[in-house]
């Protein structure tokens, strides 16, 4: 055990885990590399969760947040604040609600906060609708709309939550059925519930789940649910801490692949738009975002560094066309991974979209979730030099694959190599 994690374990709560039986200590990154303190180079294929966005060391992120803090660190939203205006005009424009308005905190969990507050104000109802193998942060009332029980540590809770089938499409009881189907038997189970309950605030929902293992529903579900929930005036909140800035590839937001009926009446975002500055934030059309009657600021979201390291960091994913690289090498990548996984005994199934792929792993020959093989390919992929994450509703079986956007060619051949020989030690 090294220095630093006795020191770690010494002052850190027990629950705060770490990745790996040795834990890494990482020192510095440059595009999509990262080092250890030992000056071993990885092939990052996680991002800090997602977060590094666009490369480490962005040089037009690094720059931005250096001339900022030169000239001021902090103010508050009690002070006009030029770089949050301007990021926040650029993200009401390509929301795609409209009157849109935008607030800013600093995390994804702060975000689902709020708007959570903002939903619940209005509709003048604590009961909320989540998804089932959802996950919304690690806050009092984010926990209480978090429908996976390994980051569920409380059943108390200030709302009422009622969850809904449609997350996962690949289990559960509709898993046979087909896509149409699917969709029909989650409107139908949607609709019983709101026939007896009293009409809630809102659903939230993530269109692609994170934490749960990078699942998703069949295109459609939540433009489906959007013709029920608007017939009870009922909200709709896209969650895209993990989905936004054109991770899937195929969309900017992830609830484009349900925008049949219109954008969600409330989105929150967080994670990628900062490339590792605590940005999270909230849009909402005006109507539901001015509902509050008393007072709210926010000492720290909107801060003058984090917003010019979020202008720089969207300047360059949009004028770089980020999105359409993930797209395209993430189709190559997922490709790749699909072929290994056919000839792995424990892969169930590799899915996901754009540079968000999950492997689930199960026992060979069953359909029983191996959270030990997940574990074992972690492992054995730090060996080979690549860092991926894990996951999971099925006791945390799914391995989280989710590069920075700028990820070439050649760097997604290496790493599904590296991936392949980790799946085969533990075949």
């Amino acid at each position: 055990m090294s220095s630093l994690h006795e020191r770690h374990l010494a002052v850190s709560p027990d629950w705060l885990a770490l990745y790996y039986q040795q834990p890494l200590e990482i020192t510095h990154g440059e595009g999509r590399h990262v080092w250890d303190a030992n000056g071993r180079r990885y092939l990052d294929f996680f991002g800090g969760i997602l977060t590094t966005m666009t490369a480490h060391a962005l040089p037009e992120v690094t720059k931005a947040v250096s001339e900022q803090a030169g000239r001021i660190i902090h103010s508050s939203t009690l002070y006009l604040n030029r770089p949050m205006v301007e990021l926040a005009e650029r993200v009401a424009t390509l929301s795609g609600i409209p009157d849109a308005r935008v607030f800013f905190t600093t995390s994804g969990t702060e975000a689902n906060d709020t708007a959570l507050l903002l939903a619940t104000t209005y509709r003048g109802s604590n009961q909320v609708l989540a998804m089932r193998n959802s996950y919304h942060g690690r806050s009092f009332s984010a926990v209480g709309i978090t429908g996976n029980n390994a980051w569920s540590p409380t059943s108390l809770s200030p709302l009422q939550t009622l969850y809904v089938h449609g997350g996962v499409r690949a289990r559960g009881p509709y898993e046979h059925l087909s896509d149409a189907e699917f969709i029909k038997a989650c409107v139908a189970d949607l609709e019983d519930l709101l026939g007896h309950t009293r009409t809630p605030a809102a659903l939230i929902a993530e269109p692609i789940q994170g934490v749960g293992g990078f699942t998703s529903p069949p295109d459609g579900l939540y433009a489906a649910f959007r013709r029920v929930l608007d017939r009870h005036g009922v909200l709709w909140i896209s969650d895209e801490v993990q989905t936004g800035w054109g991770r899937t590839g195929e969309h900017f937001w992830g609830w484009q692949a349900h925008g049949e009926n219109g954008p969600p009446d409330i989105l929150t975002f967080a994670k990628g738009i900062g490339n590792g500055m605590s940005i999270g934030g909230v849009v909402a059309r005006a109507e539901v975002m001015n509902c509050l009657d008393a007072n709210s600021i926010s000492t720290f979201g909107g801060s003058p560094v984090t917003m010019a390291a979020g202008l720089a960091n969207l300047s360059y994913l949009l004028e770089h066309d980020l999105q359409g690289n993930a797209r395209r090498v993430g189709g190559l990548l997922i490709e790749r991974l699909r072929a290994v996984g056919a000839g792995s005994s424990c892969v169930r199934e590799v899915r996901g979209r754009g540079l968000m792929i999950g492997i689930e792993l199960v026992k060979p020959g069953t359909d029983e979730a191996n959270p030990q093989a997940a574990a074992a390919v972690l492992e054995a992929a730090r060996e080979g030099g690549l860092l991926i994450g894990k996951g999971g509703g099925h006791n945390t079986s799914v391995l989280r694959i989710a590069p920075p956007l700028s990820l070439t060619i050649p760097e997604a051949e290496e790493g599904a190599k590296i991936l392949a020989e980790a799946l085969r030690s533990v075949d």
